[in-house]
């Protein structure tokens, strides 16, 4: 479970701001499964079954209509729930 999971929207980008100014310009790894804190990063790699299927910006990733981009659509529909047909949301 991702550690904002339970938080409201409002905490949340407190601690996301936060999180921004402690890691500054230095390269530091997010695990997260929110993709509004994935859509933040500089390089989003997207995983299936523990591989890499897709790798690039928030705005390479949409524009390429992949995995990223029907997820985010969905997400933006309120139907974030619902899983991409071949994702293994859980090992």
């Amino acid at each position: 479970v991702e550690a904002t999971t339970t938080l409201d929207p409002s905490t949340e980008a407190t601690i996301l701001a936060a999180a921004d100014r402690a890691t500054g310009r230095r390269t530091s790894v997010i695990v997260a499964h929110r993709l509004a804190t994935a859509a933040r990063a500089d390089r989003i790699l997207v995983l299936d079954r523990g591989r890499i299927i897709e790798d690039g910006t928030h705005a390479d990733l949409l524009a390429a209509c992949g995995t990223y981009a029907k997820l985010w659509a969905s997400y933006h529909k309120g139907t974030a729930d619902v899983e991409e047909p071949g994702m293994n949301r859980y090992p």
